[in-house]
């Protein structure tokens, strides 16, 4: 039992360290969430934001960063207190179930189905740049290869290893895109005061609501990784290590301990995507949309993002740039497919096919998706073909999935909420402004559908 992170066991209880130096060597988890963010809501949604709006919605991006985090921490929070995997607490939401699951549980499915064109997207951005550089390849080489590349890595469960590699690349091709920003300011396409006052009207043109929408529910953490977080905490031993809660002050300290540790990887985090975001936006805004470029199908996209930086580090940048892409993209596709493994195989538990706490057909179920998920984000990327678009149509169904996780986060603050962990007014206020900011965007979405 000590060994299975998804049971509480005595056994497993470790004070939480109480050093900044103790507590670093905790984090991760918000990390893992990086490495799924960069690809698909930096590198993409956000460059073809900028390139098709301008600075005029840089707030959108900004705002988008900042005002999720409280609901993440909320569900953070819950799972410390209670152990608890996202589909075992959305399965005890008030409401109505459909045999053994809750609805919420039934809804996240059907929204999740139509997500996986994103994940098209993103695999379709990957096969783009490998044509670029193997031009007489057949892209469905590509799509085979890389399909049984991410596949077989998660389901021998080798995640540990890769994450560590992907986010060393990912803070280098971090580092190259900050280079870009600041030699930007000695080119044609030079960033001015006025231009970043200009994102900070919050004003949103019509043309720009729908990729607004997406990137909205797409860059920053998205509706999945909240939802997918709590099983990163839950693998990481936070939850474990807290142990049960016999309702004793040593439990309560641990779980206090616990979620200050929890605190610091999610802000942690939120800082190192927050910057990324907002430079890849700049760069799209200044360089693509001043020239009118809006990168839309497969090679179009990868060769007109490489111009944010080969018009700030010069044509030698390309091969960098297209190196730098496709280890963000393939890391994004490897994260997401370790999440929605443990997503879709949580659901599948509490839908009553089997226990997913059980470590044995918990394996099973995760390999299985492994395999899966691969192969139907393959073919829906060859019957549409336009990455950038099916990337965009999945930010927009993430903002549909925040709405469920805000409805899942006021029911752990007001109903499940213990009352020795009851966090401060401030968090309350950011965790209600959060709820505030993302129903207004639903809604807004809804209506620009009529």
């Amino acid at each position: 039992m000590g060994n299975n992170p998804y049971l509480l066991s005595p056994d497993s209880i470790l004070e939480p360290p109480t050093t900044l130096a103790g507590s670093i060597k905790h984090l991760g988890p918000g990390l893992i969430l990086s490495a799924s963010i960069v690809g698909s809501g930096e590198l993409i949604a956000t460059t073809v934001m900028g390139a098709e709006a301008g600075f005029v919605t840089l707030w959108v991006i900004f705002v988008s960063c900042l005002v999720k985090v409280a609901i993440q921490l909320e569900f953070g929070r819950h799972t410390i207190a209670t152990g608890e995997t996202t589909m075992q607490a959305l399965n005890q939401l008030p409401g109505p179930k459909f045999g053994k699951a809750h609805c919420s549980i039934w809804i996240w499915l059907v929204l999740m189905t139509i997500k996986n064109l994103q994940l098209g997207g993103i695999i379709g951005s990957v096969v783009g740049i490998l044509m670029i550089v193997f031009p007489s390849t057949p892209p469905w080489i590509f799509l085979v290869g890389l399909s049984l590349a991410v596949s077989l890595l998660v389901s021998l469960g080798y995640y540990t290893i890769l994450e560590k590699a992907s986010i060393v690349m990912i803070a280098l091709f971090t580092i190259f895109t900050l280079a870009s920003v600041v030699i930007l300011q000695f080119t044609d396409f030079a960033i001015s005061f006025g231009d970043i006052a200009s994102g900070f009207k919050f004003q949103l043109p019509a043309a720009a609501v729908l990729v607004a929408i997406g990137a909205f529910g797409i860059t920053g953490v998205g509706g999945d990784e909240i939802m997918v977080y709590n099983y990163w905490l839950i693998e990481k031993g936070y939850a474990r290590h807290t142990g049960p809660n016999d309702g004793s002050e040593d439990w309560v300290r641990r779980a206090k301990g616990w979620i200050r540790i929890m605190y610091l990887d999610a802000i942690l985090s939120m800082v190192i995507y927050t910057v990324v975001t907002l430079a890849f936006y700049l760069l799209g805004a200044a360089i693509l949309n001043s020239q009118g470029l809006v990168p839309e199908k497969n090679i179009e996209l990868v060769e007109t993002l490489s111009q944010i930086y080969t018009e700030t580090l010069g044509e030698g940048a390309r091969l960098a740039f297209l190196v730098g892409a496709f280890v963000v993209l393939f890391s994004t596709l490897f994260a997401a497919l370790a999440a929605w493994t443990r997503l879709f195989g949580d659901a599948l538990g509490q839908i009553g096919l089997y226990d997913f706490q059980d470590e044995k057909p918990r394996r099973k179920a995760i390999a299985f998706f492994a395999w899966m998920f691969p192969a139907v984000w393959s073919v829906t990327y060859l019957f549409i073909a336009k990455p950038a678009f099916m990337v965009i149509v999945g930010g927009v169904i993430t903002t549909f999935i925040l709405v469920l996780v805000v409805f899942a986060a006021i029911d752990f603050r007001c109903r499940r909420t213990i009352p020795a962990l009851r966090p401060s007014i401030w968090f309350d206020i950011a965790l209600w402004i959060s709820i505030v900011a993302i129903l207004a965007v639903a809604v807004k979405a809804v209506y620009s559908m009529f």
